[in-house]
């Protein structure tokens, strides 16, 4: 069997991607982030430091991921108010502050906040804002419990 690996890229920073994987005109890529195959980073998407997108993970253009945020594989964060408007003045970017964890799966629509320390589960879709230091599951996501007792439960 023929090796089908990623190939590691190193991108300015001490960061990384792994083919294969899309990363967009003008998107910004801080230090020690790592992107995983698969996964798509809009144009004009803004990564922090120390940021984790797991395999197959799409990030519209535009959206803005704060400092050592996790993103689960397969998680979607998208813009697009009223798809496929093609159209950038209907767009409202996701935002996701600092320390939040997206799980796989999940689904962020357009123009939501995602809190810092925030959780959301995997699978899950969030419809309205994520407030800082709260776990989210379901669909629409609810509130589950706080960060401190999920951390408590890891």
């Amino acid at each position: 069997m023929p090796d089908v690996s990623g190939i590691r890229i190193d991108l300015s920073d001490d960061s990384v991607a792994w083919q294969p994987c899309h990363i967009g005109k003008g998107a910004i890529i801080g230090s020690k982030c790592s992107i995983g195959a698969l996964a798509h980073i809009g144009s004009e998407a803004v990564l922090g430091d120390r940021v984790r997108v797991q395999g197959g993970a799409y990030i519209a253009n535009e959206c803005i991921v704060w400092d050592d945020v996790f993103i689960g594989p397969n998680a979607t964060l998208l813009n697009d108010k009223y798809p496929p408007s093609r159209d950038a003045t209907k767009w409202a970017p996701v935002i996701v502050e600092a320390r939040a964890v997206i799980g796989g799966g999940a689904t962020v629509l357009p123009g939501v906040k995602v809190g810092e320390n925030a959780v959301l589960a995997a699978g899950a879709v969030l419809t309205r804002d994520l407030p800082s230091d709260e776990v989210w599951a379901g669909n629409p996501a609810k509130f589950l419990m706080t960060r401190t007792a999920y951390e408590e439960a890891r």
